[in-house]
C-alpha cells in the first residue's frame, strides 16, 4: 500500500469516527430536547433501534410525530461513547499523517469551534441520519438543516466571533449561508461548500469554479523543456528573491518583462517546478469587471493557493490595455495571495503589494543554434556537418525559444535526405511565426522571381545586396563578431522611392521569394490611431511580432508614418513628434528586414534616411527597359498574336501600369474569344490613359498593318 493509500484510509477511519461523534452529539441533544409522549415496551424499544431514529418520520406529512426516538442508550452511556470517539478522533490527530479536517483547519485558521461548525455542515453531505436529527432537534421537519443557533446549542465553547464575515467559515467561502429575506442570520441554513466536502474526504483538486478561468500550464520537470543558460539565471534569481521575502508576509509579486510571451511562461513554468508547484495561467483579459466577481475569484485562488501547491502566471502582455481592463488586474493582484507572477511588457507600478521585477529574452543565436543542433542530431541522425549547417541557417533567421524549437524538430517528419529536411524545417518555422502577425499586417503571397524585375543594372545590384546580407546574417555577426561590437541596427532596412509603379513593391516580392521569407504589408489603417499613444502600441506589438524572424514588413506609404518632425506648436505636434521619434527608435532595434515604399522621399525625416542601410532609387522605365517589361508581362498561355513591342515600348507608362494594361486586354481578347492582338492591347492602353489623366492622341491607339 502506498502512502497515499494508507493516507486515505487513515482519513477515512476518522471522517468515520468524527461522523459518529457528532451523530452521537445530535443524539443526546435531540433526547434532552424533545418531549416523551409514549413509552414502548422493550421490544418495540429494540425494534426502533434497529429501525433507527430516520424511520420515525411519517413518509405522508414529512412531519415527525410526537413521540421520542426511545433511548436505545442512557445518558451515561451516550458520554462513555462520546469519549472513546472523541478520544479516537485524538489519536488520528496527534499521528504523523493528518486527516484532511485537521489539515484544512491549520492552513485556513479555523478555531475548534468553527471546526465542528464544518463537520456539523458537511455531515449533511455525508450522513443521511444528519438532516432528521437536525429536523428533530429544531422541532420543524421542514429545517432539516444546520443553522449557527442549531452549533451554539450543539457543541462547547461556543464562540460569538465565528459568524464574523471576517471570521474564516465565512472569509473562506466554506459554507453557503441561505438568508432569504429577513430571516436572521442565527436561524439561516448552511451548508458546506461542495469543494470542501470533497477536501475532507481527500479529494484535493482544484475548485471547478476557478476552471473557467484558469488553464493548467506543465510543471513537471519531465515535461517541460529545458530553458536555455540566460533564461535559468532568470529562474535562479526569482527563487533567491522569494528566499529572502519576509516571514508571515504575502510573497512579493514576480513581474517578468519582456515581449517573448512563449519564454515568460516556460520561465514561470520552471520556476514552479523547483518549487513543486503546479502552474495555472490566468489571461488577465478574462478577469471579470463586477466587484463582487473579481472579489469571490480573488477569495478563491487564495483560499486554492492554501489547500493545493500551486502558482499562478497571470498574463498582461497587450501592453494596450484600456483603464477598464487594468483596473480590475490592479485589484485581483492586491487581493489575492500566494505565489503569483506577472506577465507583462513593462513594469506596472501602483500594484499595491510588494514585488521585484525581471528582465526576459529569448534565448540567444547561440543558444537557439544549440538546441537546433540538439534536436537535429538526436532526433533525425544527422551529421555534425549538416546539423551545424542547418541549425546556423535557422538560428539567423528564426528567433525561437527552445519548447518552440523542440516541438518542431518532434513534428517534422524524418526524410533521407538533409536539404528536404532543411526545408522542411524552414517551412515549419515559417508557419510557426505566421499567427503571432496575421492580425497585424496582410500577407503577400509571393510568386516573382528576378526574371519579372526589369531595372537598370545599378538599381538590380542594391536589391541582390540587400538580399545577401539578410542570408549571411549569420556569419557576419556571429562567425565574424560584429554582434559583440554593436549594440544597435543588427536589422536591415531598405527604402525603396520612386514613381507609382515602377516596381517598388515587387521588388520586395523578388527579395521575398528568393529568400523563402514571408512578405508582410503593413496597414497603415490597422497602425495609425488618432488617439494619442496608439500608434505607438499598434507598431510596438506589430514589431515584437515580426522579431520572431521569417518575415520581412514592407510600409507602403512610408511618408505618411515617417514624416519629417515639425516645430512643436501645439500639443499635437509634440505627439506626432513623438510617434517619429519612436518609429526611429524601434526600427534600429528590429532585428529583421524592414522595406519601405515611397513616392515622396522629400517627405521622410531626415534623421530617419540616416539610420536606413539602403535606399534604393527606382527611375521611370526608358523605352528599353519597357519594351523588356512588354515582352515577360503576357504568360506563356495567354495567346498572342502579332504584338509589336517597340510600338507598345513608345507608350510613356510605368512597368505597374503595362501590367494593367495587359491584363484588361487579356480579359477583352477572352470576351470575344480570341487572342490578344494589337488593337485590343491599344484599346486597354486607351483606357489606361484616361485613368491616369494623361492626354490621348488618337492617332497614337490606331493600329493599321
Amino acid at each position: 500500500m502506498t502512502e497515499r493509500e494508507q493516507w486515505q484510509k487513515q482519513n477515512s477511519e476518522y471522517l468515520a469516527g468524527a461522523l459518529q461523534w457528532l451523530r452521537l452529539r445530535l443524539t443526546k441533544l435531540a433526547q434532552t430536547t424533545s418531549p416523551v409522549t409514549t413509552s414502548l415496551s422493550s421490544t418495540g424499544a429494540d425494534e426502533s433501534a434497529k429501525k433507527g431514529f430516520w424511520n420515525w418520520f411519517t413518509p405522508e406529512d414529512g412531519k415527525p410525530e410526537q413521540k421520542l426516538l426511545p433511548p436505545s442508550s442512557t445518558e451515561s452511556e451516550l458520554d462513555q461513547q462520546l469519549e472513546a470517539a472523541a478520544a479516537a478522533m485524538k489519536t488520528i490527530e496527534d499521528s504523523d499523517q493528518l486527516p484532511a479536517l485537521t489539515i484544512l483547519s491549520n492552513a485556513l485558521g479555523l478555531s475548534n469551534f468553527e471546526k465542528q461548525i464544518l463537520l456539523l455542515c458537511a455531515a449533511l453531505e455525508l450522513d443521511p441520519q444528519a438532516a432528521a436529527l437536525c429536523a428533530r432537534i429544531q422541532s420543524e421537519a421542514q429545517r432539516s438543516y444546520p443553522t449557527f443557533a442549531l452549533a451554539f446549542k450543539l457543541f462547547d465553547e461556543p464562540a460569538w466571533d465565528a459568524v464574523s464575515p471576517e471570521r474564516p467559515l465565512r472569509y473562506w467561502r466554506l459554507l453557503e449561508i441561505n438568508q432569504p429575506g429577513a430571516q436572521p442570520l442565527m436561524t439561516s441554513a448552511l451548508r458546506a461548500d461542495e469543494r470542501i466536502v470533497s477536501y475532507l474526504k481527500g479529494l484535493n483538486t482544484l475548485d471547478d469554479r476557478l476552471s473557467i478561468f484558469l488553464a493548467p500550464i506543465l510543471s513537471s520537470r519531465m515535461d517541460i523543456p529545458e530553458l536555455a543558460p540566460s533564461q535559468q539565471s532568470v529562474v535562479a534569481e526569482a527563487l533567491t528573491q522569494w528566499r529572502l521575502a519576509p516571514p508571515h508576509q504575502p510573497l512579493p509579486i514576480l513581474q517578468l518583462l519582456g515581449a517573448d510571451a512563449a519564454s515568460k511562461q516556460l520561465i514561470a513554468a520552471h520556476i514552479a517546478a523547483a518549487l513543486g508547484r503546479q502552474l495555472y495561467r490566468l489571461p488577465a483579459e478574462t478577469l471579470p469587471q463586477p466587484t463582487g466577481d473579481l472579489e469571490t475569484l480573488a477569495r478563491l485562488w487564495q483560499r486554492e493557493s492554501l489547500l493545493l501547491p500551486l502558482a499562478l502566471y497571470v498574463d498582461a502582455q497587450e501592453r494596450d490595455q484600456a483603464a477598464d481592463l487594468q483596473a480590475p488586474l490592479n485589484r485581483f493582484l492586491a487581493r489575492a495571495d500566494g505565489l503569483i507572477l506577472l506577465g507583462t511588457r513593462e513594469t506596472r507600478p501602483r500594484l499595491q503589494r510588494s514585488g521585484f521585477s525581471l528582465d526576459t529574452a529569448t534565448p540567444t543565436i547561440a543558444e537557439q543554434r544549440d538546441h537546433w543542433f540538439a534536436g537535429l542530431s538526436e532526433t533525425h541522425g544527422c551529421s555534425a556537418a549538416e546539423a551545424t549547417r542547418s541549425a546556423e541557417l535557422l538560428s539567423s533567421q528564426f528567433h525561437l525559444d527552445g519548447a518552440t524549437v523542440a516541438q518542431i524538430v518532434a513534428t517534422v517528419p524524418p526524410v533521407e535526405d538533409s536539404q528536404s529536411l532543411h526545408a522542411a524545417l524552414w517551412q515549419a518555422c515559417r508557419a510557426v511565426t505566421r499567427p503571432r502577425l496575421e492580425a497585424l499586417a496582410h500577407r503577400v503571397v509571393t510568386k516573382a522571381d528576378w526574371d519579372m524585375l526589369v531595372l537598370p543594372a545599378e538599381q538590380k545590384s542594391l536589391l541582390q545586396q540587400i538580399a545577401a546580407q539578410v542570408s549571411q546574417r549569420h556569419q557576419v555577426y556571429e562567425l565574424w563578431g560584429f554582434a559583440d561590437r554593436i549594440t544597435r541596427g543588427l536589422g536591415i532596412s531598405a527604402l525603396f522611392c520612386g514613381d507609382s509603379g515602377t516596381g517598388k513593391t515587387l521588388a520586395a516580392e523578388v527579395i521575398a521569394n528568393q529568400l523563402q521569407l514571408d512578405l508582410y504589408r503593413v496597414d497603415l489603417s490597422q497602425v495609425v490611431n488618432k488617439y494619442i499613444g496608439e500608434t505607438e502600441k499598434n507598431l510596438c506589438r506589430l514589431f515584437d511580432a515580426a522579431d520572431g524572424g521569417g518575415v520581412i514588413l514592407c510600409f507602403d506609404e512610408a511618408d505618411a508614418l515617417f514624416g519629417k518632425r515639425s516645430e512643436v506648436k501645439d500639443s499635437h505636434d509634440r505627439y506626432a513628434n513623438i510617434e517619429v521619434n519612436y518609429l526611429l527608435q524601434r526600427m534600429e532595434a528590429f532585428r529583421g528586414l524592414a522595406i519601405l515604399t515611397t513616392n515622396m522621399k522629400s517627405a521622410l525625416d531626415q534623421a530617419f534616411l540616416r539610420r536606413l542601410r539602403f535606399i534604393v532609387n527606382f527611375s521611370f522605365p526608358s523605352v528599353t527597359e519597357r519594351q523588356n517589361i512588354w515582352r515577360g508581362v503576357f504568360p506563356k498561355q495567354t495567346p498572342v498574336n502579332g504584338l509589336d513591342y517597340e510600338r507598345l515600348a513608345r507608350l510613356n507608362v510605368t512597368g505597374g501600369n503595362i501590367h494593367s494594361i495587359a491584363l484588361n486586354a487579356a480579359f477583352l481578347a477572352a470576351g470575344n474569344g480570341g487572342k490578344v492582338t494589337m488593337p485590343i492591347v491599344l484599346n486597354a492602353a486607351r483606357a489606361e490613359f484616361r485613368k491616369l489623366g494623361k492626354p490621348v492622341n488618337e492617332a497614337d491607339f490606331v493600329w493599321s498593318i
